[in-house]
């Protein structure tokens, strides 16, 4: 078991021992990956997931969103797998791919694996195909940012989205038609998100209800997140996170 320092291109910390994780880590962390080398089923899989908390109550706040379960969870870990990865050699040449397969709970942990939908039977975006061909002809008339430039243009969006303005020309500096390609691609995404249905557990983010935290789409172009992110980024940069 381990944090994501699993993944560090220098010390791979990788605990398979109690002992190991008293050596390299504490406090908080360190009673997680207790419990997790405890109460984790066995697998010979290399799987990422959040931990959202002890069981015995129906309520875990893991970070920002909260989540509400239909009644208490008696596992004593709750667990949300969401990648695997394979690799040739270790997990510093390791990739990601979508976790896809079903993992079995057990008494002692409980597995969160929401099924993600397209609402209304529909097998594709195929409403919002024309605000992509529109988007595509935007980009022709983009005067694109260098990287040096984009670290700066995200900088200001996120500045943007933290104190809960509009992202306008007044703010970002960039060429116009960069950011009203932005902002149209934005749509697309938000339409998109909207078109998704889960069936998980309730989930509230200061007390208001809202859908999920976000939805991944695997196609042959490639793995792709959707999550609003005046909802959710703003939360990340303004909530106090409740760690415990």
């Amino acid at each position: 078991v381990g944090t994501k320092s699993v993944f560090n291109k220098v010390k791979i910390k990788i605990n398979e021992t109690h002992t190991q994780i008293d050596h390299n880590h504490s406090g908080r962390v360190a009673d997680i990956l207790h419990s997790a080398l405890d109460y984790l089923p066995r697998t010979n899989r290399i799987i990422q997931g959040d931990f959202l908390g002890f069981g015995g109550v129906d309520t875990f706040c893991p970070n920002t969103v909260t989540y509400l379960f239909p009644e208490k969870v008696t596992a004593k870990i709750v667990v949300a797998p969401h990648t695997w990865y394979e690799a040739n050699d270790d997990l510093r040449d390791s990739w990601a791919i979508p976790l896809t397969v079903n993992l079995q709970s057990t008494d002692d942990c409980l597995f969160v694996r929401p099924r993600a939908y397209i609402q209304h039977g529909q097998t594709s975006f195929a409403d919002v195909e024309e605000v992509c061909s529109f988007a595509r002809q935007m980009a022709t008339m983009c005067e694109f940012a260098t990287v040096k430039e984009a670290a700066q243009i995200k900088q200001q969006i996120n500045a943007c989205i933290r104190v809960g303005v509009d992202v306008d020309d007044g703010f970002i500096d960039c060429d116009p038609n960069l950011l009203g390609l932005w902002k149209l691609v934005k749509s697309i995404k938000e339409d998109c998100v909207f078109l998704c249905r889960n069936d998980g557990p309730q989930a509230y983010i200061s007390g208001e209800r809202i859908d999920a935290e976000g939805y991944v789409l695997s196609n042959e172009f490639g793995t792709f997140k959707l999550v609003n992110r005046e909802c959710f980024s703003r939360a990340n940069f303004t909530l106090a996170k409740n760690w415990n």
